[in-house]
């Protein structure tokens, strides 16, 4: 009898874990976990940055309808992004145009994605490319589009080459005044 009363009690305590979940975040957990994102010197805390981008995910999970969720993706991108973790700033980042395409949260998500993870950590300028012209052809209105064009224009220059582009541009503007 003692035996069947602890298996009881075992499974009821099983059953509660599962039938509970997972603790709700609130944004009061997600500034506790921020405040520990950063070192006295303002570096990366690179031990924590992880679980702290987990959890923003995880708000966004369980509370896909606050209107908190596009920004706080956007944060998790950018961590992983931070970390020059490829793949889980590009899942991030798709995971936000997928649930919150008309976010303005989302062109500058797809900017980072084409500029900080195709072009400069991947090298990979034809995907780069891909994500300027979505964000020209979906957001022509975002914010950056003037950033978004010109990225598009000097992908794959080096700076030097860029710098002298502006230079000679601006030269050009100066004569055309006189």
């Amino acid at each position: 009898m003692n035996k069947i009363l602890k298996l009881m009690l075992i499974a009821f305590l099983a059953f509660g874990v599962f039938a509970c979940g997972e603790k709700k975040l609130t944004e009061e957990d997600l500034k506790e976990a921020e405040a520990t994102l950063f070192n006295e010197d303002q570096t990366v805390n690179e031990a924590v940055a992880p679980s702290v981008a987990k959890k923003y995910i995880r708000f966004v999970e369980q509370n896909p309808d606050d209107p908190a969720a596009p920004s706080r993706l956007y944060n998790a991108m950018e961590i992983y992004v931070l970390l020059k973790d490829a793949d889980n700033s590009i899942k991030t980042c798709d995971k936000l145009v997928e649930m919150y395409p008309n976010s303005k949260w989302t062109p500058r998500g797809l900017y980072i994605l084409g500029s900080y993870v195709y072009e400069d950590q991947l090298k990979d300028l034809d995907k780069a490319r891909e994500i300027y012209e979505q964000i020209i052809r979906d957001y022509p209105d975002c914010e950056m589009i003037e950033s978004v064009q010109a990225s598009l224009k000097y992908l794959g220059w080096s700076t030097e080459d860029i710098m002298s582009d502006i230079m000679m541009s601006q030269m050009e503007v100066e004569e055309g005044e006189w």
